[in-house]
């Protein structure tokens, strides 16, 4: 017995991993932490996994509704690649090809925008696909992306601006043109418009969010050994020698051993107050979604942006479309109820539809995203923190916006820390 001891003391100790948040940034980290050989271990402070990226059931509506509109492009590689590893590419659906349709409110005129499958923008040659009343050298106007300023300086004005750009500027970054930071635009439209039309086709989740980002992560967790815990907020972190050595809890503190790491992937107020002297953005931008019951035609590309109003994205799915109105601070002093009266009116113009407002609910995040200015950019921190510690969240230094691409890029990134140590 003796040596049957002495034979398991030299077996290699369990490397734990402790992820603090269950978001997307936090089982993205979770899913490279097991694969590196972690035995992985979520805590989650709420009822439920998937933070801002989550479906579930509203009462007053009586059906089962996302916690807000997300758009992915097929040139989001990370989710991409995320959406592969749980096996869930799958379930997100689109038109199978990079197709952008708009209509003007204030006009009535309707368009789409085409960009064609290769790098070489030749579709921007084709009237019928590029933005009505656009001009071929309007589009190198992307390129003053690159120098510093805000999107509205770089970009300036024209059709190209108002039909696409501002719209794309304002939904993609959740901050205004005229305070949005020009570099994070240029991230995105590097990584979309620039890339081709193979990188720009949309897709939306066919069900919801939580059953293609969050429900199919979980169970891969659970397969693989892995723990995810709701309801358990970590309170407070036991730091020595530039090292966590315990996580505070409701039931009581957790010792890490030597070889254990931890992923703070919590909103970044959360962070800074779990973290003093980190340094976080500190700013935020508030979104809109407003959510109706009622059956419309999804058309083909199931979703239509508009310009000229109050709504700016109109999702189509069964038995409910959502309305998503970004960097909505400046709406703030709006009742839901004007916001809705307002939207449905909206709504029927882009999609035909007429009659009573059907039930509709109306969602206010304030804190949604970060705003994308200069000075929350300089805010945002590296993934690398402390020896066994490291940080995610898409507001942490991505190089992107508040997405989710830059989400689960942030928790790849997390995981990094720890390989290069």
């Amino acid at each position: 017995m003796a040596q049957a001891a002495d034979r398991g003391s030299l077996r290699p100790a369990v490397k734990r991993a402790h992820v603090i948040g269950g978001g997307l940034a936090g089982l993205s980290a979770a899913l490279h932490l097991t694969e590196a050989g972690f035995a992985v271990r979520v805590y989650e402070a709420g009822p439920a996994a998937g933070g801002r990226c989550r479906s579930y059931f509203d009462k007053t509506l009586g059906v089962r509704i996302d916690n807000g509109n997300h758009l992915l492009l097929s040139g989001n590689l990370d989710a991409m690649a995320y959406l592969d590893r749980i096996g869930a590419r799958e379930t997100m659906v689109g038109p199978g090809r990079a197709l952008f349709p708009f209509m003007d409110l204030s006009t009535g005129e309707r368009w789409t925008v085409e960009p064609g499958v290769g790098r070489v923008p030749w579709w921007v040659l084709s009237r019928s696909r590029r933005v009505p009343g656009t001009g071929l050298l309007e589009y190198l106007s992307l390129l003053r992306l690159r120098r510093p300023g805000t999107v509205a300086k770089a970009l300036g004005g024209g059709p190209l601006y108002h039909k696409l750009l501002e719209p794309l500027a304002i939904s993609g970054l959740n901050t205004m043109p005229a305070e949005a930071s020009a570099a994070l635009m240029w991230a995105v439209v590097e990584g979309s418009l620039l890339a081709g039309g193979a990188a720009c086709v949309p897709l939306v989740p066919r069900e919801g969010l939580s059953e293609s980002f969050i429900d199919p992560a979980i169970a891969w967790l659970l397969a693989r050994g892995g723990e995810v815990v709701t309801g358990h907020r970590v309170s407070g972190l036991t730091i020595e020698n530039f090292s966590v050595r315990a996580l505070g809890g409701p039931g009581g503190s957790i010792s890490l051993a030597a070889g254990d790491v931890v992923v703070l992937a919590v909103p970044a107020w959360v962070a800074a107050g779990l973290l003093p002297g980190l340094p976080v953005p500190d700013a935020f931008e508030a979104i809109l979604n407003v959510h109706f019951r009622v059956e419309a035609d999804a058309g083909a590309a199931g979703f239509v942006g508009l310009i000229g109003g109050l709504s700016e994205w109109v999702f189509v799915k069964p038995g409910i479309v959502s309305v998503t109105i970004s960097a909505a601070n400046r709406y703030q002093a709006l009742e839901p109820d004007a916001v809705a009266e307002k939207c449905w009116a909206e709504v029927g113009a882009v999609l035909g539809l007429s009659g009573a407002m059907p039930p509709v609910r109306v969602v206010r995040e304030r804190r949604a995203t970060f705003a994308a200015t200069a000075s929350n950019e300089a805010r945002r921190p590296a993934s690398g923190y402390l020896a066994n510690l490291s940080l995610a969240g898409d507001w942490t230094a991505t190089g992107l916006p508040a997405t989710i691409e830059g989400a689960i890029k942030s928790g790849r990134t997390a995981v990094q820390h720890f390989r290069a140590g």
